[in-house]
This record gives C-alpha cells, structure tokens and sequence, in this order.
C-alpha cells in the first residue's frame, strides 16, 4: 500500500503565492512521474504539472511562467511553487504518482488540498 499526503493549501490573495507539498510513503520500490492535478467546482481534474524522474517538467499552459514543480527523489516527495496565484487557480489540488512496487506500476493519489484565490 502507498499513502500520499499533500500539505500547504489554503486561502491567499490574488497575486499571492503558495507551495504545496506532497510525501509517498509506503511500498516503494521506485516513483517514475510525480505529479499535481486540480478540480476546481463544476470542472473536469486537470494536469497542473508533472514531472518524470531525471525528466523535463510539463506545465498547463495556464500555469506557465507563475508554477514551479519539483522533487527530491529520495524522500519521495514533490512540491509545487505556485507565485502570482489567479482567482482561476482556485481548485483542490491532488498529487499523484506512478508508483512501481515489486509485480505492479499503479497511480496512487494523495486527498487533496483546498487552494482558495480571493480579496
């Protein structure tokens, strides 16, 4: 079994910043992707930003340029500098990851944590 927490959301004002942060703990043999997704109400989850092990980092469009993710692969954790936040960027935030473990890659998803841009 693999546990992701997320932590580091809350309430911030337009222009303002934030950094998640999530942890894997569990049955790990090796993460490939990384990653982070957001819901905001009414909408479908989107790709916020992912990143492979030793890979390139993939940004939505909309984030580009005010979004940076990051990672520390031997403590299984990634983190996400969010500066200059839009009320649009208010959602629930999930991590993820692609997780293999001895026979399996499986996706594993953290709880979420709530970002709310407002004045």
């Amino acid at each position: 079994q693999v546990h992701l927490v997320e932590s580091g959301g809350g309430l911030v004002q337009p222009g303002g910043s934030l950094r998640l942060s999530c942890a894997a703990s569990g049955s790990i043999f090796r993460i490939n992707d990384m990653g982070w997704y957001r819901q905001a109400p009414g909408k479908q989850r989107e790709l916020v930003a992912t990143l492979p092990t030793g890979g390139i980092p993939i940004y939505a469009d909309s984030v580009k340029g005010r979004f940076t993710i990051s990672r520390d692969n031997a403590k299984n954790t990634v983190a996400l500098q969010m500066n200059t936040l839009k009320p649009e960027d208010t959602a629930v935030y999930y991590c993820k990851a692609a997780v293999v473990q001895t026979w399996s890659l499986d996706d594993y998803w953290g709880q979420g944590t709530q970002v709310t841009v407002s004045s």
